[in-house]
């Protein structure tokens, strides 16, 4: 197993025992902060570009000013020199808000091995149950006020709905929306396949975040013989599809394979997406 690493912006590299964060800091206090996690493949972040441009647009939302695109790319560079390239990492950016009363933005990055659970997940499968997020579809863009769509360090209701899945016996969720659709996992997309149709659920009307690793997957589609499509879809719908997968940046296509209590058919086109996708081999069964 290899260690775990952490580096802050203009430290360098420090033991992840080592505190960081002032206790008066807003990410702490009010979990005012940013972040992003990137899929450390070959020692190198998958998409990030992609990750960074998301937080920028975030960043931006916010009203948080980030430090230089330069200084952040030579501090993921720092922590990932000499990973070794066959370890999986998952690789955590975090940009806060800083002190109390004013100062500058708390940096830092984190590494360490995906887990265990999450790679055996993409071997086996997930079972889902949805949960209703109490809004509409489309509440959420329709505010204006209300930054959608960003990777927040406020992750109370995504860290509830991990604890409600924990407690109901299965492995994660899909929110649904008030008026019956299925929205966003707490920390995946969903896609699912209709015939040759690879889909999501649209960010831009919705809320939900505009995940990377899904962006470009459904941009690759045509390579494997698919169409991509973005619209909504009801759990019922889902239940019927040819394929439903929940997909983030480290745990990568997880299929599903019960939704609610029912289960779904298996679909040949995992192996294939997966790969694609670049995504090790899944660990054979213990």
């Amino acid at each position: 197993m290899v260690a775990a690493r952490m580096a802050v912006l203009g430290r360098g590299a420090v033991t992840p025992a080592e505190p960081v964060l002032r206790g008066d800091d807003l990410g702490v206090l009010r979990g005012d902060g940013l972040f992003e996690t990137m899929h450390l493949r070959a020692g190198r972040p998958f998409l990030r570009d992609a990750h960074l441009d998301r937080m920028a647009r975030a960043a931006e939302a916010v009203e948080l000013t980030l430090p230089p695109r330069a200084q952040i790319t030579e501090l993921l560079d720092e922590i990932a020199a000499g990973w070794p390239a066959e370890v999986e990492g998952a690789l955590r950016l975090v940009c806060t808000r800083g002190p109390e009363g004013g100062g500058p933005p708390t940096v830092y990055a984190t590494l360490a091995e995906v887990p265990a659970s999450a790679r055996d997940q993409r071997r086996t499968g997930i079972t889902v149950a949805t949960l209703s997020l109490g809004v509409a579809a489309g509440h959420r863009p329709e505010l204006g006020w209300l930054p959608v769509g960003i990777k927040s360090t406020s992750y109370g209701a995504s860290s509830a709905a991990r604890r409600w899945a924990a407690g109901a016996g299965v492995d994660d969720v899909l929110w649904v929306s008030t008026d019956g659709y299925a929205l966003e996992g707490p920390t995946s997309n969903v896609v699912w396949l209709t015939g040759v149709t690879l889909c999501t659920v649209p960010a831009a009307t919705t809320g939900v975040l505009p995940g990377i690793t899904v962006r470009w997957l459904l941009d690759h589609a045509g390579e494997l013989g698919l169409r991509a499509e973005e619209r909504l879809v009801t759990p019922a719908e889902l239940s019927r599809a040819d394929g439903v997968w929940l997909i983030s940046s480290v745990r990568g296509l997880a299929e599903v394979r019960t939704l609610d209590g029912t289960a779904l058919p298996r679909s040949p086109r995992t192996a294939a997406l997966r790969s694609h996708l670049g995504y090790p081999a899944p660990p054979a069964p213990r």
